[in-house]
């Protein structure tokens, strides 16, 4: 079955409700789903050393039926430093996909050979789903649902290979392999929002059992493994149409993920929610209008057309106002307070394919300047648990868009030593972070 015809049911009822939620606002994203050389440049520079390389072949470990195995440290990962005192930051940016899966399209290969090309790592949220056959359908069991439903289609066994390909491929670049979960089930009827933690935790069991078991559930023994063990390199998430995450973060922290990004925030230093990094989309600027929307392809579509297939002569401009929001979102963070900026998106040709441009450009734009470092949201999380937890919570007490008053090196000098025996200073009053 084609990608288009897996997933008109849950584009339908996302976009008629989106239209009414989010027209002229941010509101929630509405989430759908769908072998390369080495990349020019891992993630590095200034705060970096170059990681490990590739596991010789003689480490290969298969796991369980060989649908996975352990092959070593990843190849093309960064070794962070903690910040000198009085050192800048570098300017983090985050391209993730939700529902990451190669279909007729071929977007998956494409933005793998993009990010070689600009020496970007990204994020694949993998939909479980599509690594599950049609006619397996009834082993997935999802929460408040009968077995074998979903809001998104199954794949056939073609599809399946050449996903698997795509991932495989890009983990070996540096990129990360997340997880979307796998029904994407929205709504008060037995959507995400409503689930229990012990549902969130069905949910993600199976997601990890959709990957670990695709070579039996498919019938493809004769391919390659998945070069890495699901169960340590899953780590975070974006839930489908960023619902139900109070649920979700606490089901994850006990199950040892590292971060989310299943929120709304502004463009602010992060803070970590039940241990977990939130690294969740931010609001951005739509040029042009007196508001602003989530950093995520289907948002900029929402307000603009209300439908995937709008009008083919607004179809440059509304890519270019995307690609243009989503500079003037990275210029504010680089010129001010360095906040990483996050962004999400999905493999689709809406409106003629306009949102994927507006991201290649983007890309383009941002990930080849100064001190920028366009990672995965693992890479993220790393960066952030080798720094000093105080100079991180210095860095949120800046606003969006705001640079240190007297700049990096006085904003983050180390503070002077009280003299021995000197009486402590009491206590400032405590400052609320922006964005809380």
């Amino acid at each position: 079955m084609s990608a288009a015809g897996r997933r008109t049911t849950v584009h339908k009822r996302v976009l008629a409700v989106g239209a009414l939620a989010v027209a002229l606002t941010a509101g929630l994203a509405g989430c759908s789903g769908s072998g390369g050389s080495t990349p020019h440049g891992a993630p590095g520079g200034a705060g970096a050393k170059k990681g490990p390389a590739a596991a010789p072949q003689s480490a290969v470990r298969l796991i369980g039926d060989g649908s996975t195995a352990f092959t070593g440290a990843q190849p093309h990962q960064p070794t962070w430093q903690r910040l000198k005192p009085g050192q800048e930051p570098p300017q983090f940016v985050v391209f993730s996909w939700d529902g990451a899966g190669e279909d007729s399209q071929k977007l998956f290969s494409h933005f793998r050979k993009v990010g070689q090309r600009y020496g970007a790592t990204m994020t694949y949220f993998l939909s479980g789903v599509y690594l599950l056959p049609e006619a397996k359908r009834e082993l997935y069991d999802p929460p408040q649902h009968s077995a074998g439903r979903s809001d998104i289609g199954f794949n056939d066994v073609e599809g399946i290979r050449a996903t698997v390909r795509e991932l495989r491929g890009a983990w070996q670049e540096g990129n990360e392999i997340g997880t979307h979960f796998n029904g994407h089930f929205c709504g008060k009827d037995g959507g995400v929002g409503t689930w229990s933690v012990d549902e969130w935790k069905s949910e993600i069991g199976q997601a990890k059992f959709f990957v670990k078991n695709w070579k039996t559930n498919a019938g493809l023994k004769a391919e390659q493994p998945l070069p890495f063990d699901y169960d340590k390199e899953l780590v975070g998430a974006r839930t489908p149409c960023l619902e139900g995450r109070a649920n979700f973060v606490k089901a994850a922290s006990q199950l040892g993920f590292r971060y989310d990004t299943s929120g709304v925030n502004d463009q602010i230093w992060p803070k970590r929610d039940e241990g977990l990094w939130d690294l969740s989309m931010q609001l951005v600027p739509v040029p042009g209008r007196a508001f602003q929307t989530l950093s995520m392809d289907y948002n900029f579509l929402v307000n603009q057309s209300g439908t995937t297939q709008g009008d083919p002569s607004q179809h440059e401009y509304w890519g270019n106002q995307m690609r243009d929001g989503l500079v003037e979102a990275f210029e504010r963070s680089y010129r001010g307070n360095r906040a990483p900026l996050i962004i999400g998106n999905h493999f689709e040709s809406w409106n003629g394919g306009t949102y994927m441009r507006a991201i290649e450009d983007t890309i383009a734009t941002v990930c080849v300047q100064k001190d920028v470092k366009c990672v995965s949201f693992r890479q993220l999380a790393d960066w952030l648990d080798a720094q000093d937890p105080a100079v991180v919570a210095k860095m949120r007490t800046l606003k969006v868009g705001e640079a240190p008053h007297g700049g990096w090196k006085q904003f983050l000098a180390p503070q002077p030593a009280a003299p021995a025996g000197a009486p402590a200073a009491p206590p400032a009053p405590a400052k609320p972070a922006a964005g809380n």
